[in-house]
């Protein structure tokens, strides 16, 4: 399994920066997680392969760009764009996004090939695919609806928190499976705003850590992502402090192989 976290910020000169503004995890050039950057940073030859989206849940930085993909590719669409997400998300998105105000209901048009956009409603903790990949949604501790994401290909097993304060049900779902070969794992804000991270139902390296002795697979590859631009550069310095093994910050870009 290929995976990109696809960059968000970029230079004067149009060359990625470090910077995370917005999440989206691109798996296999096929499917991604969650679709802030989406129609940003695709490449090319992506833009033509991508047609299924999973999202977590509906805040901004995790769809920012999910209208603007649909709408460029609209008139060239041979088939949907699939947005897999529960149904409270999908309500969500259908009230606050593809609502005829603030972007057109994408869901109900077509063009000469047929519908644009499709919503395909998966359950937590019921197994469902999403082209060759099997994903298992678990919800978490956020302040919106959200889920983190088992999935697997056959030959390898990723596991995504999402969003999330302290939970305990991702953990149970991690631990019952056979393999688990990667943890992409949010940690938001540095240790001295740990308030902040509390009422925003975010982590910071501290409780991150804690959240990792909950997880019973040893070895793995841990990312951690979702890092505040603002507090980049502590974020990672309290990160290498942890002197966890595997342990690192996700690099925007940069493609990762299981």
């Amino acid at each position: 399994m290929k995976i990109q976290l696809l960059p968000s910020s970029f230079d004067a000169a149009g060359r990625s920066t470090p910077a995370q503004r917005l999440t989206c995890f691109l798996i296999d050039d096929r499917v991604t997680v969650d679709a802030g950057s989406l129609g940003l940073a695709l490449t090319e030859p992506q833009r033509h392969t991508v047609r299924d989206v999973i999202v977590t849940h509906p805040h901004m930085d995790h769809i920012a760009s999910l209208p603007i993909f649909v709408d460029d590719l609209f008139a060239e669409l041979k088939e949907p764009i699939r947005i897999h997400a529960t149904s409270e998300v999908i309500e969500l998105l259908e009230r606050d996004v593809f609502n005829d105000n603030v972007y057109p209901r994408f869901a109900e048009l077509r063009n000469q090939h047929g519908p644009v956009m499709k919503y395909v409603p998966f359950k937590s903790g019921e197994p469902f695919s999403v082209a060759h990949l099997t994903v298992l949604a678990v919800k978490v501790n956020h302040i919106v609806p959200t889920v983190g994401l088992l999935v697997s290909d056959d030959r390898s097993t990723v596991l995504f928190s999402s969003d999330t304060a302290e939970t305990d049900e991702l953990w149970k779902v991690a631990n019952r499976a056979p393999r688990l070969d990667a943890l992409l794992i949010e940690a938001s804000f540095p240790n001295s705003m740990g308030q902040l991270a509390k009422v925003s139902k975010h982590l910071t390296p501290e409780t991150m850590a804690q959240e990792l002795r909950k997880l019973n697979h040893n070895g793995i590859d841990i990312l951690a992502v979702h890092v505040k631009p603002a507090y980049r550069a502590k974020v990672i310095e309290e990160i290498a402090a942890l002197g966890i093994e595997k342990l690192s910050v996700m690099e925007a870009g940069k493609v990762y192989e299981w």
